[in-house]
C-alpha cells in the first residue's frame, strides 16, 4: 500500500475509532514507520525476478520497508537488503513470474487481492480473492500461479475454517477459481463430499501436473493433479502444504504428530516409494517450505518475543544437521535462477 493510501485509511480509522482506539492505530503506524535500530540494513532499490543467485523474500523489519519485497545475495542472505515497491502478504517467484497475494486493510473491510508481476515487479494481471491470502506458488516455467485463502478461520489450527485455493495461467488469464471442482480419486474410486479443502498447491517442470493437500473427513490427504484434466488422485495421508524438490523425487511438507493439537513436523517423502523421514527441526512449522536447492529447505517460524513477525530458517532436506538462521524478520523465500 503506498504511503498516502495508508494514510488516508488511518484517518478513517481515527474518525471511525475515536479516542483510546485511534491512538493505538496511530502508536502502531508511527512504530511500524520506524527502523530497527539493531535490524539488518535495508535500502530502496530495483528488485529484479531474473537475477540468478538471489533470494528474494517479504521484508518483516520494523521499518518504512516493513511488508516489501525485498533480495539479497543468495550466499550472502545477512548482507543489505534492497526492498522494493512491491508490499505483500504471501510472495513467490519462479522463471521471471512472480505472484504478490495482498491484503489492503479498509475502513470496513479487506481488499484481498492477486497480482501477477513481472521480472520488474509491473502488474500484468490481477485477479480479486475470495478470502485472506495464506499460500502462493509460480510454477518452475513461471506459467502458472496458485494460491490459498482462508474463507474464515484464521489459521490451519483452528477449529473451523474453509479455504479456496486457485490456478491462473500466467500468460493467457485463464483461472480455475476452485480446486474442489476437480474430480477426485481416492484409493481407486471417485471421491465426492462437502467438506472437501485444498490448500498448498506446488507445480511440476511439466506445467500440468501438480501436487497439493486435501482435507475431507477429518483427514489430510497429499494428492497429485492435472490440470488439463482437472483432477486429482490421492497419494498419501497426514500430508499438509507440499512442496516439490527441484529434482522432483521428493516432497517436503509438513505432517501433524499431535491429535487434536497445531503441532507439526516438517518430513521429506521420497515419491518413488512414499517413504518418509523426519527433518532436524523439532520445533512447529506451519508453513509451506521452499526448496533453496536440492539439498536444502527454507521456512518461517515465529520470532522469539514478536507475535507479528517471523524469521526464516533453514535445514537439510536429508534429516542430518541441525536447523540455521537464514534471515531474521522475513518470510515468503523464493531462490532465483
Amino acid at each position: 500500500m503506498s504511503k498516502s493510501r495508508r494514510l488516508l485509511v488511518l484517518a478513517v480509522a481515527v474518525l471511525l475509532l475515536g479516542g483510546l482506539a485511534a491512538a493505538l492505530v496511530l502508536r502502531a503506524a508511527s512504530r511500524d514507520d520506524k527502523p530497527s535500530a539493531d535490524g539488518p540494513s535495508i535500502a530502496a532499490g530495483a528488485v529484479t525476478l531474473t537475477r540468478p543467485g538471489t533470494l528474494t523474500f517479504l521484508n518483516g523489519v520494523q521499518g518504512p520497508h516493513r511488508g516489501a519485497l525485498a533480495s539479497v545475495p543468495a550466499d550472502a542472505p545477512d548482507s543489505g537488503r534492497t526492498a522494493s515497491e512491491l508490499n505483500c502478504q504471501r510472495f513467490h517467484a519462479a522463471a521471471g513470474t512472480g505472484v504478490c497475494l495482498r491484503s489492503t486493510p479498509g475502513a470496513l473491510a479487506q481488499d484481498n487481492t492477486a497480482l501477477i508481476v513481472d521480472a520488474e515487479l509491473r502488474t500484468l494481471r490481477s485477479f480479486p480473492l475470495a478470502g485472506t491470502p495464506s499460500r502462493a506458488r509460480v510454477s518452475p516455467s513461471g506459467r502458472f500461479a496458485a494460491w490459498t485463502v482462508f474463507v474464515s478461520g484464521e489459521s490451519y489450527g483452528a477449529a473451523f475454517f474453509s479455504t479456496r485455493t486457485a490456478i491462473a495461467d500466467t500468460r493467457t488469464g485463464k483461472l480455475e477459481a476452485n480446486l474442489e471442482e476437480f474430480a477426485i480419486s481416492m484409493d481407486g474410486r471417485e471421491y465426492r463430499a462437502q467438506d472437501v479443502n485444498f490448500w498448498g498447491v506446488t507445480f511440476s517442470k511439466d506445467d500440468d501436473t501438480f501436487y497439493a493437500t486435501l482435507s475431507t473427513a477429518g483427514e489430510t490427504h497429499l494428492v497429485k493433479g492435472s490440470i488439463s484434466g482437472r483432477s486429482v488422485t490421492t497419494l498419501a495421508r497426514n500430508v499438509e502444504c507440499p512442496s516439490l524438490s527441484p529434482d522432483e523425487t521428493r516432497i517436503a511438507y509438513k505432517k501433524r504428530v499431535r491429535a487434536g493439537a497445531s503441532l507439526w513436523r516438517e518430513h521429506v517423502m521420497d515419491l518413488g516409494t512414499l517413504q518418509e523421514h523426519t527433518l532436524a527441526e523439532k520445533r512447529s512449522v506451519d508453513d509451506q517450505a521452499a526448496w533453496l536447492d536440492d539439498r536444502t529447505l527454507a521456512y518461517a517460524l515465529p520470532t522469539d518475543g514478536a507475535a507479528d513477525s517471523t524469521d526464516l530458517w533453514t535445514v537439510p532436506a536429508d534429516g542430518s544437521g541441525a536447523p540455521l538462521l537464514l534471515a531474521p524478520g522475513a518470510s515468503s523465500p523464493a531462490r532465483l535462477g
